[in-house]
């Protein structure tokens, strides 16, 4: 016990020096009423948590915040999934294939966010395709829907190339004498894969879906190059709102009480999705 504590100590040491002080101390900051600058912070208890519960503009990024998590979510693991699913095919030139893929994901934030951009300008890209087949394109990202549309699709491409290696390595792991024992009992190409994939697939599925949820609740890079929360707070995420309150109006404490809030709120959804994907049942 003292053996593995003294190995341990390094580490628990950097975890609480980096980690658990900046959570305690921002606890504190969100129960205080402190502009960022004065040596001095005010006590005020949990009155910017009440603030919040008032706030129609929290209500509005955490309902925009749901929405973008929601489609995050759902097309993180079925582009992932079929992205994997096309690379473990017997393709010539497979690896070239998987490095393309891959390419958005080591693709700067901002640079992605600034192509797009210009791509969805009423003069961009892709209005000029769609003008070639004669549909008058949309301002995409002046229309609240369109808007987050787009952000959840940046999103999305952005990460479909890690999500596409993580089911990758999940796929090639599993066991093939099921799939054998599947073909020999008759079982058709699209039945092994939803009888036998998919449900095998289950515990990768959790972790893309988690990846994904705080990469949504975490987002602010993609959204303020590409709409600054617009128009009209369409996209006006809870990262964007946490940093125009703490950073643009000054108000640390009231900042830092939506930053918690974030947190308790991605803890608490992955928890339960924890729960219901049977992550967490004992299966000795």
């Amino acid at each position: 016990m003292f053996t593995a504590a003294l190995f341990l100590a390094p580490a628990l040491v950097v975890l609480a020096i980096f980690v658990l002080y900046p959570i305690v101390s921002a606890g504190y900051i969100s129960l205080t009423a402190w502009n960022g600058f004065d040596p001095t912070k005010e006590f005020i208890g949990v009155g910017n948590y009440l603030r919040l519960s008032q706030d129609p503009e929290f209500w509005n990024s955490l309902f925009v915040t749901v929405l973008y998590a929601t489609g995050v979510c759902v097309l993180s693991v079925v582009t992932g999934l079929a992205v994997a699913l096309l690379l473990d095919a017997p393709l010539r030139g497979r690896g070239l294939y998987r490095g393309i893929y891959f390419l958005p994901a080591v693709t700067s934030s901002v640079a992605a966010a600034i192509v797009w951009r210009y791509m969805l300008d009423p003069s961009g890209f892709v209005n000029a395709l769609l003008a070639q087949i004669g549909i008058d394109g949309p301002d995409w990202l002046q229309d609240r829907w369109l808007a987050l549309g787009a952000l959840t699709l940046l999103t999305v491409w952005k990460n479909i190339g890690f999500n596409a290696v993580l089911y990758l390595t999940a796929m090639q792991a599993l066991p093939h004498g099921i799939y054998e024992a599947a073909q020999l009992d008759g079982a058709s190409a699209r039945q092994r894969l939803r009888f036998l994939t998919i449900p095998l697939l289950s515990p990768m599925t959790f972790f893309v879906v988690v990846q994904a949820l705080i990469t949504s609740f975490q987002a602010f890079d993609l959204v303020y190059v590409l709409t600054e929360g617009g128009p009209r707070g369409g996209t006006d995420v809870l990262g964007m709102f946490m940093y125009r309150t703490a950073f643009r109006l000054g108000d640390f404490g009231y900042g830092t009480a939506i930053a918690f809030v974030t947190l308790l709120l991605v803890l608490g959804v992955t928890l339960v999705q924890w729960r219901v994907s049977g992550s967490g049942k004992d299966t000795r």
